[in-house]
């Protein structure tokens, strides 16, 4: 299977479908994180979506989409016009993934902000359903594909000073953890939907 993980920088997803014998690439206007720089297209990816993939997977950036920063929208109770025409842009460009003349796709966000009026996502899942011990809701949105099945519930901790607690730590980078593939989701993508027909 072609597999197609865009908006993918540390590889999470690319790997895991490589791991099991997928033809997969990243692709990310940052280069790759994950090792693999064979397996990466440093492009936007709306260059590579005409190129014959059996599966995408897409997670394109949250910022301007997520209910999370919905605040930001309305300081003052007004409406900050710059910030809701980049919401509009970011709107579209998750659009034009979703409606890429792929057969099977994936879009993953964390819960929108309804006055972008995205269409119903059709599950949510967490990083504790597939082996780590965190909450971290995140939407998927898919198109002929099943619902990921949960592989290995552990308990939450209800602390945010874990050992390997990366995607919450502080500092510039925090963007960038926070928007990584949890590894065994990533696991479990490839596991249930590389053997999906």
């Amino acid at each position: 299977m072609r597999v197609l993980v865009g908006c993918e920088e540390s590889q999470e997803v690319c790997k895991a479908f490589r791991a099991i014998g997928h033809e997969a690439y990243s692709c990310d206007l940052q280069e790759s994180s994950g090792g693999h720089p064979e397996w990466h297209m440093k492009d936007d990816v709306l260059n590579v979506l005409d190129e014959k993939w059996d599966l995408g997977i897409f997670h394109p950036t949250c910022r301007y989409l997520s209910n999370a920063g919905a605040r930001h929208l309305y300081p003052n109770k007004k409406l900050n016009i710059e910030r809701y025409k980049l919401g509009i842009e970011a709107k579209k460009f998750f659009m034009d993934l979703w409606n890429a003349d792929i057969e099977k796709i994936c879009v993953e966000n964390p819960v929108p902000s309804t006055i972008f009026d995205l269409p119903k996502y059709t599950q949510s899942v967490q990083p504790f359903e597939h082996g780590h011990p965190f909450r971290k809701k995140t939407c998927l949105w898919l198109k002929n594909l099943p619902e990921l099945v949960p592989t290995c519930h552990v308990s939450v901790s209800e602390s945010t000073k874990v050992a390997g607690n990366w995607f919450n730590t502080g500092g510039k980078e925090r963007q960038k953890n926070r928007s990584k593939t949890f590894s065994g989701i990533a696991k479990a993508m490839a596991e249930q939907w590389g053997s999906y027909d």
